[in-house]
């Protein structure tokens, strides 16, 4: 069934991607923003776009979208490649809606939980506080700030640890033989990249009229390191 709904999202690589066919298969139309748009999701229009450019897309959506999606990955992992990423980027597409006249519902930006600097074993959740020491965190903590005051309803999701195809760090290090001290106890939180784009993950914050300004999105459980190399370890047989 068709729905009145649209969604543009910036960014529809893995994550947003992901994002955008659970929107389709729920009647949403779905605009996707990318430098490349050839490996969009089937059903996505494309719009070509260079964040790094002021230059409004020829491609950019006639009709306003309902729902804004902010869901980029910095190409280059660098203090200059997260500003340009997330800090320009998001202010290029703002600039961009007020060309057009656009005013979304809602925005929704794509965080990190680098912006917290907790390291003590501390539980954290969306009311800790952010001090990151990391220019990571530090850029995300001004998108986010960006977000917020955009003159538009906008809400903050912390994405942390996601992991799938071509996100097996921790699977490749355990193949390796990796190795993790006891003590002190060493905790992470992890998210399955189709998990962070599903209807109860992104879809589901995108969608609801009334939501926290800021979430953390994870699994609602965290694991010691130790005992997820463990299970890990198991399957996949001993290093190679």
């Amino acid at each position: 069934m068709m729905s009145d709904l649209r969604a543009l999202i910036v960014g529809c690589g893995d994550v947003g991607g992901r994002l955008a066919r659970q929107l389709l298969a729920h009647g949403w139309q779905v605009d996707g923003l990318r430098r490349s748009v050839r490996d969009l999701p089937e059903g996505v229009r494309p719009v070509a776009a260079d964040l790094s450019n002021p230059r409004l897309p020829e491609a950019w959506p006639a009709r306003a979208p309902d729902y804004l999606v902010y869901c980029v990955a910095a190409s280059q992992h660098d203090e200059a490649g997260y500003q340009a990423a997330y800090v320009e980027g998001l202010r290029h597409v703002l600039d961009w809606l007020k060309t057009k006249g656009q005013r979304p519902r809602r925005l929704l930006f794509v965080s990190s939980s680098s912006v917290y600097a907790q390291q003590d074993g501390e539980w954290i959740d969306e009311s800790a506080a952010t001090a990151p020491e990391g220019y990571s965190g530090k850029v995300m903590l001004e998108a986010e700030r960006l977000a917020l005051g955009s003159g538009i309803p906008a809400s903050i999701v912390r994405l942390t640890g996601i992991y799938g195809p071509g996100r097996e760090w921790l699977l490749s290090q355990v193949r390796r033989g990796y190795r993790v001290a006891e003590e002190p106890p060493l905790y992470g939180n992890r998210i399955h990249a189709e998990d962070a784009a599903a209807m109860r993950g992104l879809g589901h914050w995108a969608g609801r009229r009334s939501i926290r300004a800021i979430k953390k999105a994870m699994r609602p459980f965290c694991k010691g390191v130790v005992e997820r190399s463990g299970s890990i370890a198991g399957p996949v047989g001993p290093p190679r």
